[in-house]
């Protein structure tokens, strides 16, 4: 009997330090983050991306590790999401806001407004419980401003397409509609995981190769956000906007 429950408490041990080994592998991406930063601070933009990429790749398969130790049954004190929240921020967020300053392609006093703009209205994306919706979906845009930021360096695009793209965003977080996560939609689930492949294989190249990418990889490139894009555009007009 004492043996039995030594192996009982042993067992929940294990458990509780594999819920713990969970939230210290999502906690590696605030560690991507101040790599990224570094690099962006030494205008190594390749490698800058290299760790932001890093980084979300945690983020995408840390909710499975997740759900797999059931974390919250375990470790009921320890929020992950908030924890997730805090990573994304500063991953999705604060580094390529940085970035975007640094690099000149949002320049002067106004690319410090539109910085400020991005950060703010991270923000309210981040803090609004109505950020996503039943079936997976973001409601507004989802403040993937790493992607955002990665698209202008592989193109190089000039300061009016730079604002332009920005001010967009930055709107379109407070529009209620519905933009597909590439990892959960179930439409056309198949087809978009490996759009999404395809996209991963490019940004790779994008990284590897240098900025700005080469022609045939931002040909790739803006097929697959064309995909996505019109993936929720579809969604909209099908489902209307939420509330």
């Amino acid at each position: 009997m004492a043996s039995a429950l030594k192996g009982v408490v042993a067992g929940k041990r294990f458990f509780s330090l594999a819920a713990a080994g969970v939230h210290f592998f999502t906690a590696l991406g605030a560690v991507c983050g101040l790599l990224a930063a570094l690099a962006a601070f030494e205008g190594a933009w390749e490698r800058m991306f290299a760790w932001l990429g890093f980084a979300l790749f945690i983020d995408s398969i840390d909710g499975s590790f997740a759900r797999l130790a059931r974390v919250e049954e375990r470790l009921p004190r320890f929020s992950g999401e908030r924890l997730d929240l805090v990573v994304d921020y500063v991953t999705y967020v604060f580094v390529p806001a940085l970035a975007l300053v640094s690099a000149g392609f949002l320049e002067g006093p106004l690319g410090l407004v539109f910085a400020a703009l991005i950060l703010l209205s991270s923000l309210f994306h981040f803090a609004d419980l109505a950020s996503k919706s039943d079936d997976y979906s973001f409601v507004g845009f989802p403040a993937v401003w790493n992607v955002v930021a990665f698209y202008i360096f592989a193109f190089a695009t000039p300061p009016w397409v730079t604002y332009v793209i920005v001010a967009a965003a930055i709107v379109l977080t407070f529009v209620p509609m519905r933009w597909v996560h590439p990892m959960r939609v179930m439409r056309l689930r198949f087809l978009t995981m490996m759009v999404t492949l395809v996209w991963v294989v490019a940004a790779i190249l994008a990284v590897w190769q240098g900025f700005p990418a080469r022609p045939w990889v931002q040909v790739v490139l803006v097929a697959v956000a064309a995909y996505l894009i019109g993936l929720t555009v579809d969604g909209f007009l099908r489902k209307g906007t939420t509330t």
